[in-house]
């Protein structure tokens, strides 16, 4: 029953870390109080007050602090115990209850002893020789520690990517709004140049209400653009623990470069051995190797040796020397299969790490082989959307110039003007695609803080 709770517990745990691993990596301790005036942000000023604030790296920075504490504790099974006592014991016995009842006739012998006191002043040593237990359980706590090392360095990757796609993002929202704002001032053009020429007697009035009509879209879809600028903005604050009410601007774009550092190949290769995760994947599965083999070693003999000296009297000045040793062996003769059912426990955890560590070398792969993919597919779209938005553009002057020429009415200058705000939709979508893929890969081959600069460069 002990063992299944165990087991439910491990799994609640699990489920529960996996769902909150994500929204950690989204929120941040605050610190600091805002200042009065905005202030100008760079990639590199947030990565680093991520690498400070953010909530999944500190509680990263627990685990691993908690695996130094449980390495200690493993290695104390292994080093010599010193303990010292001094003691005054006041003592008085009835000789009766030890079965001393001397009678002799005509003598008083009392049965009554004390009260008599004497002090005690003595060290204790104690050492186990030989435990195989313990020596393969502290090597498995210093796999553990090492695991969970390797997972903070883990957990700072995994900051960057959330700090550098919310800071990108913000960027995209920045060249959205700033495109949509030219829609407004030409849809505005469009609706003045419309109502004049009403006036004028050369324009029909459902020109003029079908420009209105795509002035006022143009401006609902800039107030919405606003509002999820400001809110990225709030979610890149709360990435990087800004103090709360703290604003800022960002002072970098993220222009457009093709990747050509290196190939795929390359990244596969360089992904294994950088990952931290990977490593302290390797790591626990050496752990759990050790947590078998100290299961088994629970039949082996241990051996180790008690001692005590010190000096005991009716008082200090009157007192002599005393001291114990012992040296003993004990071995596991029967334990009602229990030792049985902590090899098989431990076999079971070691099959699981093993299992774990195979998927994470195929989730690996496949990160770097997406990432490869997202940003040779973006770097094409961005080459089409460049193309397309030189057209839209070319369409519009000329749906332009036939509208003031009068050989047709306002419907075509809307429907390119459209064309125009899709095409530069299109484009920003595509850099931001295709910069949020350099991301992904920089995050795929570990080393997050040095790669991003290596594969991206944000001015």
């Amino acid at each position: 029953m002990r063992l299944i709770k165990g087991f439910l517990a491990l799994l609640l745990l699990t489920t529960f870390t996996a769902l909150s691993q994500t929204s950690q990596f989204q929120g941040s301790v605050p610190t600091g109080a805002a200042s009065p005036a905005p202030l100008a942000l760079t990639l590199h000023d947030a990565v680093d007050r991520g690498l400070k604030a953010n909530l999944g790296l500190l509680v990263s920075d627990s685990a691993s602090e908690s695996a130094r504490g449980q390495r200690l504790h493993a290695l104390s099974a292994l080093l010599p115990k010193l303990d010292a006592k001094a003691g005054e014991t006041i003592e008085q016995l009835n000789l009766k209850t030890i079965g001393f009842d001397l009678k002799i006739p005509g003598v008083n012998i009392p049965t009554i002893a004390g009260p008599f006191h004497y002090t005690d002043v003595r060290a204790y040593a104690s050492w186990n020789a030989f435990d195989y237990n313990a020596r393969k359980e502290y090597r498995s706590a210093v796999e553990s520690r090492r695991a969970a090392q390797l997972s903070v360095m883990d957990a700072r990757d995994l900051v960057v990517e959330a700090t550098a796609s919310a800071y990108l993002q913000i960027i995209a929202d920045a060249s959205r709004m700033e495109a949509i704002r030219s829609q407004v001032e030409t849809a505005q053009a469009l609706y003045e140049r419309t109502a004049d020429q009403q006036r004028a007697g050369t324009a029909a009035g459902i020109d003029v209400l079908r420009s209105q009509v795509e002035l006022k879209q143009q401006q609902q879809r800039l107030l919405a653009q606003k509002n999820q600028f400001d809110k990225d903005k709030l979610a890149l604050s709360r990435v990087i623990g800004f103090p709360n009410g703290q604003e800022f601007n960002l002072s970098e774009t993220a222009p457009y470069a093709p990747l050509t550092s290196m190939t795929q190949e390359q990244a596969l290769v360089a992904a294994v051995a950088q990952r931290s995760d990977y490593q302290s994947g390797q790591a626990r599965v050496r752990a759990a190797e050790n947590d078998v083999q100290a299961a088994r070693g629970q039949r082996y003999p241990t051996a180790g040796v008690t001692a005590d000296y010190g000096d005991v009297g009716p008082a200090l000045n009157d007192s002599h020397g005393t001291f114990t040793f012992v040296a003993s062996a004990k071995i596991n003769l029967f334990n009602g299969g229990r030792i049985a059912g902590d090899v098989i426990r431990a076999k079971a955890a070691l099959k699981q790490r093993q299992d774990e560590l195979a998927d994470l070398s195929g989730q690996i792969d496949y990160q770097v082989r997406t990432a490869f993919l997202d940003i040779r597919t973006a770097a094409d779209q961005v080459a089409v959307a460049q193309d397309n938005l030189d057209l839209a553009n070319q369409t519009l002057t000329q749906a332009r110039d036939r509208f003031t020429a009068g050989v047709t009415d306002n419907i075509e200058v809307i429907q390119a003007q459209e064309s125009v705000a899709s095409a530069n939709d299109s484009l920003i979508s595509a850099l931001y695609a295709h910069n949020l893929a350099k991301v992904s890969l920089a995050r795929a081959l570990g080393g997050a803080e040095q790669g991003i600069q290596k594969l991206m460069e944000v001015k």
